[in-house]
């Protein structure tokens, strides 16, 4: 599926909605960034936001206060960008469907797993790209790992612990940290959609799913500490953290298999390199963290029966494992890819809703205290 009207050695012509956190750090840069696209249109009414792109982007990109102008001009564009709230992610990608142009959409895709399989739907009826921005599928730590599991060298997955952890006392306010449900806010389905699809990605599909959300802090509105559970259909272990009330926090990733463990710690950096203005089409080593912040891949103690020893990454456990660059570029190169030359899709819809299955379950199972089964 393509849906495109650019012509080969003619950059793919994008427009982005919405220049907030989402649209300034992650989508522009990389978009601009990315051979083959241009960035020609920013849906924003907020002058100080265009002139803040105006600012990295110069004259090139010009500025649409409203959706609709896009689709008024849909021949002239070559594929929608949606960085906006939530709530509108799935009225905006209906309507660039319907005016002929591929989508791309932030995640979550939807607020449920019915509407990302409708607007799918959508897209398979027009013949359209629609993808879903799950940039964590390129962080660091998730590419080595999926490096050590295709090699092999953790044996059989046991359990996979997964952390997006914070420590944020006060409530930053806005639509993300809204009660208002139409908002779909709350780390359940901001931070719990990174974490959900990396493990349905890494281990397949969920059985069933237990979840404990929870409002820790005061004045905040909406989940800010939540666990997810899952029991994937092949006897994998998924425990899933995303916090902003985390004092100290855990491992990135913990991954324990019949043979070795794979543990690592700190974030990727390409978030804060990103934030800092640094650009991964002028920055060398994109991608690159130090050695002192690699992971670990071993054993942990010693094998004899009945030993109460053991050693931690933090004291000597295993042996480091060098950290594969984090690579979110990548992500707009197969979706120019995809448009140009019908490669595939690098995160499909259908991809969205299987993890917004799980995370409607999760919430299920949160309110009720019990697991649910898919």
């Amino acid at each position: 599926m393509t849906g495109t009207t650019g012509t080969t050695g003619t950059p793919l012509r994008v427009a982005l909605i919405g220049y907030g956190l989402a649209g300034s750090v992650f989508h522009a840069p990389l978009i601009a960034a990315t051979e083959g696209l241009a960035l020609d249109t920013i849906v924003t009414s907020n002058p100080e936001r265009q002139e803040q792109a105006r600012a990295e982007f110069g004259d090139g990109v010009s500025f649409a206060a409203t959706p609709e102008e896009l689709w008024a001009r849909a021949d002239e564009l070559d594929l929608i960008v949606i960085a906006s709230p939530n709530k509108t992610h799935v009225p905006l990608a209906t309507a660039a469907l319907k005016a002929g142009l591929p989508v791309v959409v932030d995640k979550p895709l939807a607020g449920t797993a019915a509407e990302a399989r409708e607007l799918a739907a959508l897209a398979k009826e027009r013949g359209l790209l629609l993808s879903v921005f799950q940039n964590r599928r390129w962080d660091n730590d998730f590419l080595t790992l999926r490096k050590l599991l295709d090699e092999g060298e953790l044996g059989d997955v046991w359990r996979f612990e997964s952390r997006f952890e914070r420590w944020r006392p006060q409530p930053k306010g806005g639509w993300r940290e809204s009660g208002d449900p139409a908002e779909i806010g709350g780390l359940l389905y901001d931070l719990g959609s990174h974490v959900v699809d990396q493990a349905l990605v890494l281990f397949g599909p969920a059985a069933s799913v237990y979840a404990e959300a929870d409002v820790r802090r005061p004045g905040a509105q909406t989940d800010d500490d939540t666990f997810i559970a899952i029991t994937h259909t092949n006897g994998v272990r998924s425990h899933l953290y995303v916090s902003a009330t985390t004092a100290q926090l855990g491992p990135r990733l913990r991954v324990l298999g019949s043979q070795a463990g794979y543990v690592k710690y700190g974030l990727d950096p390409q978030e804060a390199d990103l934030r800092e203005g640094k650009r991964p089409d002028t920055t060398a080593e994109w991608g690159a963290e130090p050695e002192s912040l690699w992971g670990r891949v071993g054993v942990g103690g010693p094998s004899q029966a009945f030993s109460t020893g053991g050693e931690s990454p933090l004291t000597g456990g295993g042996r480091p494992e060098p950290t594969l660059p984090g690579a979110y570029p990548a992500y707009y190169a197969a979706i120019a890819a995809a448009l140009r030359d019908g490669a595939p899709n690098p995160v499909t819809a259908q991809e969205a809703a299987a993890a917004l299955d799980v995370l409607e379950a999760a919430r299920r199972s949160a309110t009720e205290g019990t697991a649910v089964s898919l």
